[in-house]
Protein backbone atom coordinates (compact mmCIF):
# COMPACT_ATOMS: atom_id res chain seq x y z
CA UNK A 1 0.00 0.00 0.00
CA UNK A 2 3.14 2.43 0.34
CA UNK A 3 3.26 3.06 -3.29
CA UNK A 4 -0.13 3.82 -3.54
CA UNK A 5 -0.54 6.41 -0.97
CA UNK A 6 2.51 9.15 -2.70
CA UNK A 7 0.37 8.41 -5.77
CA UNK A 8 -2.74 9.40 -4.18
CA UNK A 9 -1.35 12.41 -2.58
CA UNK A 10 0.50 13.25 -5.54
CA UNK A 11 -3.27 13.05 -7.30
CA UNK A 12 -4.95 14.82 -4.50
CA UNK A 13 -1.99 17.51 -4.44
CA UNK A 14 -2.56 17.77 -8.31
CA UNK A 15 -6.50 18.21 -7.61
CA UNK A 16 -5.94 20.50 -5.36
CA UNK A 17 -3.85 22.61 -7.42
CA UNK A 18 -6.57 22.33 -10.39
CA UNK A 19 -9.15 23.34 -8.35
CA UNK A 20 -6.65 26.72 -7.12
CA UNK A 21 -6.15 27.13 -11.06
CA UNK A 22 -10.00 27.33 -11.43
CA UNK A 23 -10.46 29.39 -9.41
CA UNK A 24 -7.82 31.79 -9.90
CA UNK A 25 -9.21 31.40 -13.39
CA UNK A 26 -12.74 32.22 -12.31
CA UNK A 27 -11.31 35.25 -10.24
CA UNK A 28 -8.97 36.85 -13.14
CA UNK A 29 -12.49 36.14 -15.48
CA UNK A 30 -14.31 37.79 -13.12
CA UNK A 31 -12.31 40.66 -12.71
CA UNK A 32 -11.97 40.96 -15.95
CA UNK A 33 -14.97 41.14 -16.35
CA UNK A 34 -15.36 43.91 -13.62
CA UNK A 35 -12.38 45.81 -15.12
CA UNK A 36 -14.37 45.83 -18.94
CA UNK A 37 -17.26 47.13 -16.50
CA UNK A 38 -14.60 49.57 -15.03
CA UNK A 39 -13.27 50.86 -18.34
CA UNK A 40 -16.81 51.52 -19.75
CA UNK A 41 -17.77 53.60 -16.25
CA UNK A 42 -14.77 55.33 -17.35
CA UNK A 43 -14.97 56.19 -20.96
CA UNK A 44 -18.77 56.95 -19.93
CA UNK A 45 -17.62 59.37 -17.58
CA UNK A 46 -14.85 60.46 -19.42
CA UNK A 47 -17.10 61.24 -22.02
CA UNK A 48 -19.43 63.49 -19.09
CA UNK A 49 -16.39 65.13 -18.24
CA UNK A 50 -15.67 66.09 -22.12
CA UNK A 51 -18.74 67.39 -22.37
CA UNK A 52 -19.28 68.97 -18.78
CA UNK A 53 -16.06 71.10 -20.30
CA UNK A 54 -17.20 71.79 -23.21
CA UNK A 55 -20.31 72.89 -21.95
CA UNK A 56 -18.56 74.81 -19.35
CA UNK A 57 -16.40 76.64 -21.83
CA UNK A 58 -19.36 76.92 -23.35
CA UNK A 59 -20.74 79.26 -20.77
CA UNK A 60 -17.69 80.68 -19.79
CA UNK A 61 -17.79 81.95 -23.45
CA UNK A 62 -21.86 83.05 -22.90
CA UNK A 63 -20.11 84.75 -19.78
CA UNK A 64 -17.82 86.73 -21.53
CA UNK A 65 -19.97 87.99 -24.26
CA UNK A 66 -22.72 89.11 -21.04
CA UNK A 67 -19.97 90.84 -19.48
CA UNK A 68 -18.70 92.37 -22.14
CA UNK A 69 -22.64 93.52 -23.22
CA UNK A 70 -22.87 94.87 -20.03
CA UNK A 71 -19.67 96.67 -19.73
CA UNK A 72 -21.28 98.10 -23.11
CA UNK A 73 -24.56 99.09 -21.42
CA UNK A 74 -22.69 100.76 -18.20
CA UNK A 75 -20.84 102.45 -20.78
CA UNK A 76 -23.92 103.94 -22.89
CA UNK A 77 -25.71 104.49 -19.84
CA UNK A 78 -23.05 106.50 -18.43
CA UNK A 79 -22.84 108.08 -22.11
CA UNK A 80 -26.46 108.68 -21.50
CA UNK A 81 -26.95 109.67 -18.18
CA UNK A 82 -24.08 112.64 -18.92
CA UNK A 83 -26.45 113.84 -22.08
CA UNK A 84 -29.35 114.12 -19.54
CA UNK A 85 -27.23 116.30 -17.77
CA UNK A 86 -26.28 118.14 -20.55
CA UNK A 87 -29.64 118.67 -21.73
CA UNK A 88 -30.46 119.10 -18.40
CA UNK A 89 -28.34 121.80 -18.03
CA UNK A 90 -29.45 123.45 -21.62
CA UNK A 91 -32.66 122.75 -20.69
CA UNK A 92 -32.23 125.38 -17.50
CA UNK A 93 -30.20 127.71 -19.16
CA UNK A 94 -32.49 128.05 -22.92
CA UNK A 95 -35.27 128.05 -19.48
CA UNK A 96 -33.44 131.17 -17.94
CA UNK A 97 -32.71 132.85 -21.08
CA UNK A 98 -36.44 132.88 -22.08
CA UNK A 99 -37.53 133.96 -18.61
CA UNK A 100 -34.82 136.59 -18.86
CA UNK A 101 -36.32 137.64 -22.18
CA UNK A 102 -39.96 137.58 -20.91
CA UNK A 103 -38.77 139.94 -18.12
CA UNK A 104 -37.21 141.83 -20.87
CA UNK A 105 -40.31 142.17 -22.66
CA UNK A 106 -42.58 142.73 -19.71
CA UNK A 107 -40.27 145.93 -18.58
CA UNK A 108 -40.42 146.81 -22.01
CA UNK A 109 -44.21 147.04 -22.50
CA UNK A 110 -44.63 147.88 -18.39
CA UNK A 111 -42.22 150.51 -19.53
CA UNK A 112 -44.67 151.40 -22.95
CA UNK A 113 -47.41 151.19 -20.61
CA UNK A 114 -46.07 154.06 -18.44
CA UNK A 115 -45.02 156.07 -21.67
CA UNK A 116 -48.40 155.44 -23.04
CA UNK A 117 -49.94 157.04 -20.11
CA UNK A 118 -47.71 160.12 -20.18
CA UNK A 119 -48.14 160.98 -23.64
CA UNK A 120 -52.39 160.35 -22.79
CA UNK A 121 -51.62 162.73 -19.86
CA UNK A 122 -49.84 164.90 -21.79
CA UNK A 123 -52.68 165.04 -24.61
CA UNK A 124 -54.95 165.57 -22.44
CA UNK A 125 -52.96 168.38 -20.67
CA UNK A 126 -52.41 169.78 -24.27
CA UNK A 127 -56.00 169.80 -24.95
CA UNK A 128 -56.99 171.38 -22.10
CA UNK A 129 -54.37 173.82 -22.32
CA UNK A 130 -56.10 174.34 -25.78
CA UNK A 131 -59.74 174.51 -25.11
CA UNK A 132 -58.32 177.17 -21.90
CA UNK A 133 -56.87 179.41 -25.08
CA UNK A 134 -59.88 178.74 -27.19
CA UNK A 135 -62.06 180.06 -24.56
CA UNK A 136 -59.61 182.89 -23.48
CA UNK A 137 -59.90 184.08 -27.26
CA UNK A 138 -63.60 182.97 -27.83
CA UNK A 139 -62.73 180.37 -30.59
CA UNK A 140 -64.49 177.11 -32.02
CA UNK A 141 -62.73 174.32 -30.31
CA UNK A 142 -60.91 172.64 -32.89
CA UNK A 143 -60.88 169.04 -31.26
CA UNK A 144 -64.38 168.04 -29.66
CA UNK A 145 -62.82 164.56 -29.05
CA UNK A 146 -65.09 163.15 -31.38
CA UNK A 147 -63.41 162.34 -34.72
CA UNK A 148 -65.51 162.12 -37.82
CA UNK A 149 -63.84 160.00 -40.94
CA UNK A 150 -64.58 161.18 -44.39
CA UNK A 151 -66.83 158.10 -45.82
CA UNK A 152 -64.09 156.80 -48.99
CA UNK A 153 -65.28 157.05 -52.48
CA UNK A 154 -65.62 153.97 -54.16
CA UNK A 155 -64.22 153.85 -57.56
CA UNK A 156 -66.28 153.89 -60.40
CA UNK A 157 -65.75 150.72 -62.36
CA UNK A 158 -65.59 150.77 -66.36
CA UNK A 159 -67.67 148.97 -68.35
CA UNK A 160 -65.92 146.42 -70.41
CA UNK A 161 -67.58 145.49 -73.65
CA UNK A 162 -68.85 142.19 -74.61
CA UNK A 163 -66.98 140.93 -77.63
CA UNK A 164 -68.91 137.78 -79.21
CA UNK A 165 -66.58 135.14 -80.15
CA UNK A 166 -65.31 135.03 -83.17
CA UNK A 167 -66.24 138.76 -84.17
CA UNK A 168 -62.78 139.58 -82.90
CA UNK A 169 -59.51 139.93 -84.94
CA UNK A 170 -56.00 139.95 -83.76
CA UNK A 171 -53.58 141.84 -85.80
CA UNK A 172 -49.87 141.00 -85.48
CA UNK A 173 -48.79 144.09 -87.28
Amino acid sequence: MAPSVPRTRAAAALRMKKIALDNQYCTIRRLRAQLATERRGLAATKKELKDTQVALEASHKVIAGLTEIGLSMSKKIERMKIKKQQVRANHVECHQKFQARIHEAEDSMQAQHLLIEALVDEKDSLLQTIQGLQEANNAPAPFDGDWEEEPEEEPEEEEIEDIPLGEGEIDDE
